[in-house]
């Protein structure tokens, strides 16, 4: 069952006094665990349209269903992780992570007990007491991505997560959200503009045209899982790359 539906949603904006088409007729959906990726090139709209999915802009045209209805409102059905980890720096990492579920009013306590118990799942044990200035970038991202994923929302948007850290973060950061996700498996709809990661880590791809964007691709990703570094270099992976290269440059 899909946990989100887009359906033909395009969107424009007045700049200068003259209207720039952003979103054109975009269709898309992520059924339940499925892990989904956007790619497309930069200034394409993909950040836009993750503000419509969320409820902060609202389509010209189109309609977006969550939940399986039309009617369930995105703070129920949606966490989002934008491209900047946003942690507070006057908190701690544990008093981070348990955000969004203190603000929707549970015992703080129990939140806490919760938090602690996955902490060594993200790396973070030992941590728990430290600020964000005493982490790296790898550790703050993935405090930013447990408290996404503690919020217990049945679809995660995850928009560029890995897009600021080194080549090398990267590739352990994408290895280990598969396991992560492997454990919760919640629905996740990531924007990139790595075509390897998009590749790595997906079950399916869409990918975007420049402005006006609109979706000139989507493929499945037939990879077996648990993925494994050395996939990269197989000839169906390859064969993927060169499909969604062609589908940019197209595009």
């Amino acid at each position: 069952m899909p946990e989100i539906v887009l359906r033909d949603i395009t969107k424009s904006f007045t700049v200068n006094g003259a209207e720039l088409p952003v979103l054109k007729e975009i269709s898309l959906h992520v059924n339940s665990g499925e892990f989904v990726s956007l790619i497309g090139p930069s200034g394409c709209g993909k950040s836009t349209l993750f503000n419509i999915i969320c409820g902060l802009l609202n389509p010209d045209s189109g309609e977006v269903i969550l939940g399986n209805e039309e009617k369930s409102p995105a703070k129920e059905v949606i966490s989002y992780m934008p491209q900047k980890d946003l942690l507070l720096p006057w908190r701690s990492v544990l008093n981070n992570v348990i955000l969004a579920r203190e603000i929707t009013g549970e015992n703080k306590e129990t939140i806490k007990e919760q938090a602690v118990q996955l902490l060594p799942l993200f790396g973070l044990e030992g941590f728990e007491n430290c600020y964000p200035s005493e982490l790296s970038g790898g550790m703050r991202q993935r405090a930013a991505l447990m408290r996404t994923m503690l919020a217990r929302k049945r679809l995660l948007l995850l928009d560029e997560p890995f897009g600021a850290l080194d080549a090398i973060t990267r590739t352990d950061m994408q290895r280990w959200l598969l396991e992560v996700w492997s454990k919760f498996k919640q629905a996740i709809l990531l924007v990139t503009h790595d075509i390897d990661e998009a590749i790595f880590l997906s079950d399916r791809v869409y990918v975007l045209t420049a402005r006006p964007a609109r979706i000139c691709l989507e493929t499945r990703v037939n990879l077996p899982r648990p993925r494994r570094a050395e996939v990269v270099t197989t000839p169906d992976f390859l064969a993927l790359k060169k499909m969604i290269m062609n589908a940019l440059s197209v595009g």
